[in-house]
């Protein structure tokens, strides 16, 4: 365990772009972040998981600490349901695998979903009618500040759509160190009704699926509209689906008869943002060196040597023009820095 100074980021964030860290240091175990905390407590301390909910527009006059804790196991079962504790540096689709591998049911609609187990809860990620808070029980961290260690229960993390406390009141404030998990053993409840998955399964014949089935389903649907950070930098869903007044979207379909809206309740509905984007005419547009995916418009690219800056001028354009075409103001899901 060696601070490092000046460090290219490049390779520690899915969209690839170039920022330097004052700063650098790689923990393994929590008595080595513990230490990390306590002899650099007049830092400036940005903690990195997988790197994929972010995007970098310059430099870091910080401390970064790269969180790859590890370490998977079962601390309670009984014949219907496990709880299973991964560390927060454990890659989240390999957990998912994982408990596929045990016949563990309840997030198999989340595979493929890139980052680290610990930035789950701070997310809040969901896919495909599932999202993490449906599962979870707890997590555990390290206050930055006092080194403090607290449990965080559902309750407290406060979840909602794609945020947590983590993402509000608590922000900068906590390094998650392990998150816990509630699955099923048996009895799994499939969830197959969201977006292409039943007609995925049916068109492969699978009239009684599984777990991995559909874990199979989500994937190779994920693959198909999704391009790998590793081939194309990008950062998955950059936007959030904007949630708005139900008169909002009354008045929309007058002028926009097709376009699509999830109710949520008698007020509210979900208006996908992708459909916002593509009918601004953004989608597979491309400016400079990043773009916006051809096949998935709520993915912004980096097609090589783009900046930070350019993807989020980019991003601040699709904001403006969906805006100003729908009256409708999207908001970005990914962390800026």
């Amino acid at each position: 365990m060696k601070l490092i100074n000046h460090v290219s980021l490049k390779d520690f964030n899915t969209f690839g772009v170039e920022a330097i860290a004052k700063q650098f240091v790689n923990v393994n175990t929590e008595q080595e972040l513990e230490v990390v905390l306590r002899e650099n407590k007049d830092a400036a301390i940005l903690i990195l998981g997988g790197g994929s909910n972010m995007l970098l527009t310059g430099d870091l006059d910080q401390l970064v600490i790269l969180n790859n804790l590890k370490g998977i196991e079962v601390v309670t079962e009984n014949d219907d349901h496990v709880q299973v504790k991964a560390a927060a540096g454990e890659d989240w689709h390999q957990l998912v695998l994982w408990c596929l591998d045990h016949d563990y049911g309840g997030i198999e609609n989340l595979a493929l979903i890139p980052g680290s187990v610990g930035a789950a809860p701070i997310q809040n990620i969901g896919a495909y009618g599932v999202e993490l808070q449906d599962v979870f029980i707890s997590c555990r961290a390290i206050n930055i500040n006092t080194g403090e260690s607290h449990r965080f229960d559902r309750n407290a993390c406060d979840f909602g759509y794609r945020h947590s406390v983590f993402k509000s009141k608590e922000k900068g404030q906590w390094v998650i160190t392990s998150v816990t998990l509630e699955l099923s053993k048996s009895q799994h409840t499939l969830k197959t009704s969201y977006g292409a998955i039943q007609k995925h399964l049916d068109q492969l014949s699978i009239k009684n699926p599984g777990i991995r089935d559909i874990a199979q389903a989500v994937i190779e649907i994920r693959s198909s509209k999704l391009p790998d950070p590793k081939v194309l930098g990008n950062s998955g869903s950059f936007f959030k689906n904007p949630i708005v007044d139900q008169k909002v979207v009354d008045d929309l379909l007058q002028k926009n008869k097709d376009m699509p809206f999830y109710k949520l309740s008698d007020q509210n509905s979900k208006i996908p943002a992708a459909w916002l984007i593509e009918q601004a005419g953004f989608k597979g547009k491309r400016v400079g060196s990043c773009g916006v995916h051809d096949k998935q418009a709520l993915v912004l690219v980096n097609y090589g040597g783009a900046s930070g800056q350019d993807i989020l001028s980019l991003a601040s354009s699709i904001q403006n023009d969906v805006e100003n075409k729908f009256g409708v103001r999207l908001e970005m899901e990914v962390n800026i820095l």
